[in-house]
């Protein structure tokens, strides 16, 4: 999976869960969306890319 593959994967997920029905489906969007970011800054750190993720 390369690195706009999971960034794309990581902004579905907030949006699931931005719009989620339920407060399980919400945290579990959720906890997939932190999975994706902690993949994105290992991908980020290979590569030599400087930042890290912030939350808007």
């Amino acid at each position: 999976m390369d690195l706009n593959d999971l960034l794309h994967r990581h902004q579905v997920a907030l949006m699931r869960a931005a719009s989620a029905a339920t407060n399980e489906a919400r945290e579990s969007h959720d906890g997939t969306a932190r999975c994706y970011e902690t993949k994105i800054e290992t991908v980020r750190s290979i590569l030599g890319a400087s930042g890290r993720m912030v939350a808007a």
